[in-house]
């Protein structure tokens, strides 16, 4: 899995590699909402370069079950905008066991699997459910990580009220679509989408309401980004959260592996 992370990356960094970033202007979101606007200006991406890929590192814990004990994980992703592509590389302990992952999105396919002592498969989840449910991932990583990608002409915006929007978002043959919500100073508080799946094997999936609620904003290499954040599925006994994260670094336009 480690191998197959750093072939992705590499073949993802030398396509991009040959592409100038072209600055972010103040005309190139003039068709988003108002709002949208807002939040791209807060988090200080006008003037600077737009995104070609960013690497994110994170820590955290995630659980499977409502009354499971959370485990401890670190992980590091990259992604690409030029061709949608996540490659996500997580490392964390189940027991005290340690586990290693991957779930790679790339070509409107989507992958996850993960070993208990890197030989021990506990879930290998992969089909149309993960593609979908991939592809709101890859959304909401833009969304939070890189709000300058929000200029993207494969979004669809729908102004709901002044701190409310509605996007569609395809890539190739998948349109999903989230609710983006903010506050009054700008800052994108929260995210639900239906077109996630829920799966512990990869065997079996359910549909629930998802959002990424986040908690606080701090700079980050000259960025206002948001900082720390929940995973929770909208269960119909109430919310599951199964993951809460902390964004310790964000990088833009990468030339290389580190």
């Amino acid at each position: 899995m480690k191998k197959t992370y750093i072939n992705e990356v590499k073949i993802g960094l030398q396509r991009t590699n040959e592409i100038t970033p072209e600055i972010l202007t103040e005309n190139d979101i003039q068709q988003l909402p108002s709002i949208v606007q807002q939040y791209i200006r807060y988090v200080g991406a006008v003037g600077k370069e737009k995104v070609l890929n960013f690497r994110v590192v994170f820590e955290g814990f995630i659980r499977s079950n409502p009354s499971d004990g959370w485990m401890k994980l670190n992980s590091v992703q990259y992604n690409f905008t030029d061709k949608p592509t996540r490659i996500f590389y997580i490392s964390a302990k189940k027991m005290g066991i340690p586990a290693v992952g991957i779930h790679l999105y790339k070509d409107e396919k989507a992958i996850m699997l993960i070993k208990l002592l890197g030989l021990f498969t506990i879930a290998d989840a992969k089909g149309l459910e993960m593609n979908q449910g991939e592809t709101v991932t890859l959304f909401n990583d833009m969304c939070f990580m890189a709000p300058a990608t929000l200029i993207d002409k494969n979004i669809q915006w729908e102004t709901i009220d002044s701190l409310t929007v509605k996007a569609r978002y395809t890539n190739g043959n998948i349109t999903i679509t989230a609710i983006l919500s903010f506050n009054e100073k700008g800052e994108l508080i929260n995210f639900i989408s239906n077109d996630r799946y829920e799966t512990k094997d990869g065997q079996t999936y359910l549909n629930y309401p998802w959002l990424t609620p986040v908690d606080g904003y701090h700079e980050i290499n000259g960025y206002h980004l948001a900082t720390g954040a929940k995973a929770i599925y909208k269960h119909p006994e109430g919310d599951f959260c199964y993951g809460k994260f902390n964004i310790k670094n964000v990088e833009y336009n990468l030339r290389e592996l580190k």
